[in-house]
């Protein structure tokens, strides 16, 4: 069923392996490494057409130190950190609490059907007529379905849960325009906040799966042992719980981090000035308004790479472990 270890190939497959492997490494490592080079080209040198050549002049510490001074890059790199750090913490706290929740008690119906209503409810115009009869019609229709689910018997915990990952089937592209009319409604367009409030939301999904997945192989015993020496749930989620999450919460961190730094879609929806934008979004800044200087567009993109790159190789265990943690009950 599965393929066979390498060390049990005949020599000849062995060797072409570890040759196929620094290929495709190469390979993958191409255009990184002609970013890198061109980050420390002279424009003359470029202007001059040596794309791949080695470089004539080396201009390593003027093309980064130009690309702080003529540029708003330490700008970005600010907004950068004040838009992930508060989504990924604000993401993971949600997640974990709502993966314990989801993981041990099971909600009645008209709970899990509450949320829904609620959506269904705000998202009805309600002026004239027509909206009233549609909206009375959307709450007929969810009370409907409440009564056919407890009729059948149907886990109410499931259909939160459901809930909860539902918004990760839907597109970003389909969700623009919606959100950005509402940033604007709410005054919240153009700022860090806009972006911080809504990769909350947009990763929190997400993050609940993950985690309600890993609190469910953890050691039910344990959870029943502090209940019956009197632990509240409070208790019982920080002293009991949250330790044992601690592998749980570095590997999503770790993710959550990479997702929100490297994200460039939402941050050209919902973000305009200089003030507020990260730095995924700014490098366009080191355009010129005739002439790409495309040496320090290369050196502000190995800027902007270098945190989600230090941090994978700081927590590079955790990360690889986010990639399968919680994905199957242990």
């Amino acid at each position: 069923m599965f393929p066979a270890p390498i060390e049990s190939r005949s020599h000849g497959v062995q060797i072409s392996y570890r040759v196929g492997v620094w290929v495709a490494l190469f390979l993958w490592l191409l255009p990184l490494l002609a970013v890198m080079i061109t980050s420390i080209r002279s424009l003359t040198d470029i202007n001059a057409g040596n794309y791949w050549g080695w470089p004539t002049d080396f201009n390593f510490i003027e093309n980064y130190t130009e690309v702080f001074t003529r540029t708003p890059m330490g700008k970005y790199l600010i907004n950068s950190v004040f838009i992930t750090l508060p989504t990924a913490v604000g993401a993971v706290a949600l997640a974990t609490m709502a993966g314990f929740a989801l993981a041990n008690y099971r909600f009645r119906f008209d709970v899990a059907v509450i949320p829904l209503l609620a959506v269904v409810l705000l998202s009805m115009p309600l002026e004239g007529g027509s909206g009233w009869a549609i909206a009375i019609a959307s709450l007929l229709a969810a009370v409907g379905l409440w009564w056919l689910l407890a009729r059948i018997q149907v886990n109410a915990t499931i259909i939160l849960f459901a809930m909860f990952i539902a918004g990760n089937f839907i597109p970003f592209q389909i969700l623009m325009i919606p959100v950005r009319n509402l940033t604007i409604a709410t005054g919240l367009y153009d700022t860090v906040f806009a972006l911080i409030i809504f990769h909350i939301a947009f990763q929190t999904g997400f993050c609940t799966l993950f985690m309600r997945n890993f609190i469910q192989g953890l050691p039910y015993e344990l959870i029943e042992a502090a209940r019956m020496e009197g632990a509240n749930e409070f208790q019982l989620f920080w002293y009991v719980v949250l330790p044992l999450m601690r592998p749980a919460l570095a590997a999503l961190s770790v993710l959550i981090f990479t997702f929100i730094w490297n994200d460039y879609f939402w941050a050209l929806v919902l973000v305009q000035s200089d003030n507020a934008q990260p730095i995924t979004a700014g490098i366009q800044a080191l355009r010129g308004q005739w002439v790409g200087s495309w040496n320090l567009i290369s050196a502000g993109s190995i800027v902007a790479a270098l945190p989600p790159v230090a941090m994978f190789f700081i927590m590079q265990r955790h990360f690889i472990a986010g990639l399968t943690l919680g994905g199957v009950k242990g």
